[in-house]
C-alpha cells in the first residue's frame, strides 16, 4: 500500500533509512555520522511510504520551482520486490500535479541508484543545466560529506 505519511510514521522511518544505507557499506560507500535526511523531517506531508508499517519512503521538497527526491530508502528486506518502483511512481503522480519535472542527487555508479532511475525515465542533468538552488544542493552534500563515490544530478521530466 503506497500512501501519504502519517505523522507517527516518521519515527519508524530512521530505522528503514539507516537499514537502506547499510547496502552500500560492501561498495565501500559509508554515510558521514550525523542525523538521517528523514530525522530532519518534520512534515509527514513530504513523505510518502510504502506499507503499514511503513518497509519505504520518499522524501520529496522544492529545488528551483520543481519537485525535488530529497531521499527514497526500502528496507533491505523489501529490496527487489518493486517497492522502489511503486513509490518513485507515487511521487511522479504527486509531482505532476505541481512541477513539470523532478530532480534527484544519486550515485553515478551503484546498480540501485543512477542505473535504476535512469531505467525510469530520469536524465543526468548536466550542470551547466542546474538551477542556482540545485547547484547549492550540491555544494551543501558535498560540504557534508557525500561526495564519497561520484555523483550526479537527474531530471525526469513529467
Amino acid at each position: 500500500m503506497i500512501r501519504w505519511a502519517d505523522k507517527e510514521d516518521l519515527a519508524g522511518l530512521v530505522q528503514v533509512e539507516l537499514a537502506a544505507d547499510q547496502t552500500f557499506v560492501p561498495l565501500g560507500i559509508v554515510f558521514p555520522p550525523g542525523t538521517t535526511m528523514i530525522e530532519e523531517c518534520d512534515d509527514p506531508g513530504r513523505v510518502i511510504v510504502a506499507g503499514r508499517p511503513p518497509v519505504g519512503f520518499a522524501l520529496l521538497g522544492q529545488v528551483d520551482g520543481l519537485t525535488h527526491l530529497d531521499q527514497l530508502a526500502v528496507h533491505p528486506d523489501h529490496q527487489g520486490q518493486g517497492v522502489g518502483t511503486r513509490l518513485i511512481e507515487a511521487v511522479c503522480d504527486a509531482a505532476a500535479a505541481t512541477s513539470d519535472a523532478i530532480t534527484l542527487t544519486t550515485f553515478r555508479d551503484v546498480p540501485w541508484n543512477a542505473p535504476w532511475y535512469a531505467r525510469r525515465g530520469f536524465e543526468v542533468l548536466p550542470p551547466e543545466s542546474w538551477g542556482p538552488e540545485l547547484r547549492a544542493l550540491v555544494e551543501h552534500e558535498r560540504a557534508l560529506g557525500l561526495e564519497i563515490a561520484p555523483r550526479v544530478v537527474m531530471r525526469k521530466t513529467l
